[in-house]
Parts: C-alpha cells; structure tokens; sequence
C-alpha cells in the first residue's frame, strides 16, 4: 500500500514554494496554480514512465509545474506560458487556451501509427471544456481508440471572474466524454492522494481515451482564498501576502 505522507509532505512545500514564487515574480494565476498541486505532485512522483509526457494546456497555471522540473534538475525556465523546450521537460507551447488537447490528440496518434511507446498526459482546465478544439479533438481520439491518451481535467467550478455555472454551464461532464465514448473516472476530491492514486491504476479493457475529471478547489492551501474568482487572475499585495504566508507557515 502506498504511503501518502511523503507526497502530502510534498505538496505542503509546493505550495509554500509556488506561492513564494508569486511574491517574487508578482505574477497572477494563484488560483488555478494550486487546484493543480495534488495531481501534479503524484505525476511526477508516482506516475510517469520514461517515455511519457506531459502537456500542461492551462500553462498560465505553470509555476508549479516549473518548480518540480527544477527540483528534478532541469532548466525549465519559469513563466506562465510555456514555451517549447522538451530538453527541459516542456513538449509543447501552451497559454491560449484550448490548444494542449489537439497537440496532445495528435502525439498520441502518431505513436498509435508508430507502434511507438509511452503515453500522452495532457491537464486541460473546466473552461476549456467550453471550446469547440477539446471537442473536435475527442471525434478524432475516439475514432482512433487512442488508449495512450490519458486527460485530466481541473474542475474547479471557476473561470476568469467568475463561477463556470454562471457563465457557461457543463453540467454533467462525465456523461459529455462518455458520450464520446472514452473511459471516464470522476475523483470526488482532486487533492486526495488515495484518491488520486485508484484513478491513475484504474484499468480499462475498452480501448478508448481515459478522461480522469479532478473536481478540485480553487486556491486550495489557502482558506481565505479559496473558490474566489478573484484569484484567478489576482497579483498578490499587501495584507493578502501576509495572510497566505501565515496559512502556509511561511
């Protein structure tokens, strides 16, 4: 059995370290940046082979993603729009929203028509679930079974300034990609690493994409800015540094 204590521990420092990165760079996308701490955590930790990769299409939420490339000793540079670099774990450019999934969807079959190893992890926000690309890229990913292709959402509920019910409701997500015909698991808590760990071992004898819906909690780690809109696009200032520094033991 896995021992979660280690990656909780993990998570804990990210958390300190990207928000520290916030102060530093005074960059925004706090928000979004630690809904994504757990599941990026347990990528890199547990999940991951060799000849995988990992597409992170939300990238204005890449400071932790940078961080744990740093930490794996690459000179990955730091920003929140990832530009290309695979020698330093970047395989794609991402920003523009909506855009990781079809690269993704395209890796992924040419490995298809390759015979070639390895996965395709592509992380998408709930907002670009509302883009006609996330859509077109799963006809093209069914038609073709692609089993390598594993996609995770971030379904934290908000998007920009605003709650995603309010400005354009998903409703049942699971049953969209299913409709697709991809395998879909829903994780109820998107930072708990139990729950994290049954999801990316679920097996399928259905070939067909894997959708692993994250329902997760904007801001998390930081109670006073959690499920605010205002944090997605928020700098950090005045009382609210010292605020999350005092939640994070900083």
């Amino acid at each position: 059995m896995m021992n979660f204590v280690k990656l909780i521990k993990d998570a804990y420092q990210l958390r300190r370290d990207t928000f520290e990165l916030f102060i530093e760079k005074k960059e925004a996308h706090l928000g979004g940046s630690f809904s994504i701490i757990e599941a990026l955590i347990i990528l890199y930790k547990k999940v991951l082979k060799n000849k995988d990769k990992f597409i992170l299409s939300k990238s204005h939420a890449s400071f932790p993603l940078c961080l744990i490339l740093r930490k794996k000793g690459l000179n990955t540079k730091i920003t929140t729009h990832l530009e290309i670099d695979e020698k330093n774990g970047i395989f794609c450019t991402t920003g523009s929203l909506g855009h990781g999934l079809p690269i993704a969807t395209g890796m992924a079959f040419a490995r298809k028509k390759t015979n070639k190893k390895g996965k395709i992890f592509v992380m998408i926000s709930d907002g670009e679930c509302q883009e006609g690309t996330t859509w077109e890229s799963m006809l093209i990913a069914s038609k073709h079974k692609l089993d390598n292709l594993i996609i995770i959402i971030d379904y934290n509920k908000i998007q920009a300034l605003t709650k995603l019910d309010d400005a354009l409701p998903l409703n049942n997500l699971k049953k969209k990609f299913e409709a697709f015909n991809c395998n879909c698991i829903d994780v109820k808590n998107g930072h708990s690493f139990k729950q994290l760990n049954m999801a990316f071992k679920k097996t399928f004898k259905k070939k067909a994409p894997i959708v692993i819906i994250l329902n997760t909690i904007k801001g998390k780690g930081i109670k006073e800015f959690e499920n605010d809109p205002i944090w997605h696009a928020r700098k950090l200032q005045g009382e609210e540094i010292t605020i999350g520094k005092k939640r994070l033991n900083i």
